[in-house]
């Protein structure tokens, strides 16, 4: 039988679990021999799921007991009163959401965000990655056309990791570069990187920890690096240190 091709639609409604079991088993089918297509689906979820960490407790308040109060004094029809409430809420996280977009993110913050990316993809068996190693030229070159500035994996291997491959991230300033490494026995590291636009310096290491990951970060100059995984901290920050020592700006 002759089935409708895959649209964006289908991506959208198989990320959101709208689609019936045959169609969900059509998209699965087509997403298992169209890489970039299952790369956008990654994106989505990643996407979702920092909608819902942003704005899950703006939509669980209760409506403002002054807007109520207005809404029965004016003896709207419930309808009416339910699309001001929804109005309101939406006026509230397009604030809050135009405040996050203008301001430039912390170091914190930017460190939490690569540990979610990382809980996300690092976990990942069959998409892990939007290229892979085997095109590192051509990961690299992507990645850095997309921020705008060079960008380079460093080499892990004599800390027991290869390069895995790496993606593009959505970022409140830019994209972000995500560059994924892998251990002999599974255990997986990502690096990523963002461009500030602008010279901030030099920080020492910090780190965040969470659930048994950690996440070291520091900045050089107008470049943010966050290194995140599961390794213990002692090893992390062996590691995070031999990236520096291999993407740090040559002194003037």
């Amino acid at each position: 039988m002759k089935t409708d091709p895959i649209s964006e639609h289908d991506l959208h409604a198989y990320v959101d679990n709208q689609l019936g079991p045959d169609r969900r088993a059509q998209v699965e089918a087509y997403l298992a021999g169209q890489p970039e297509a299952a790369a956008f689906v990654q994106d989505l979820r990643l996407q979702n799921h920092l909608l819902h960490e942003t704005y899950d407790t703006v939509l669980n308040e209760p409506v403002p007991v002054a807007m109520g109060a207005a809404l029965r004094r004016q003896r709207f029809p419930l309808a009416w009163a339910a699309s001001v409430a929804a109005l309101a809420i939406g006026l509230v996280a397009g604030w809050t959401a135009r405040d996050m977009t203008q301001a430039s993110p912390g170091p914190a913050v930017f460190a939490e965000r690569a540990l979610r990316a990382h809980l996300l993809y690092a976990s990942e068996k069959r998409h892990p990655v939007e290229v892979p190693a085997e095109q590192e030229a051509h990961l690299v070159a992507w990645l850095s056309k997309r921020l705008d500035a060079p960008i380079r994996a460093p080499a892990l291997n004599a800390h027991g990791f290869s390069l895995l491959g790496g993606r593009l991230l959505p970022g409140e300033e830019g994209p972000l570069a995500q560059l994924m490494y892998e251990s002999a026995d599974g255990e997986r590291l990502t690096l990523v990187v963002r461009r500030t636009g602008r010279d901030t310096g030099d920080t020492r290491f910090q780190v965040l920890e969470q659930n048994g990951n950690s996440v070291f970060y520091w900045v050089d100059r107008d470049y943010g690096y966050a290194l995140s995984g599961s390794i213990g901290k002692n090893r992390m920050m062996e590691v995070a240190r031999a990236v520096d020592a291999q993407l740090r700006h040559p002194r003037n």
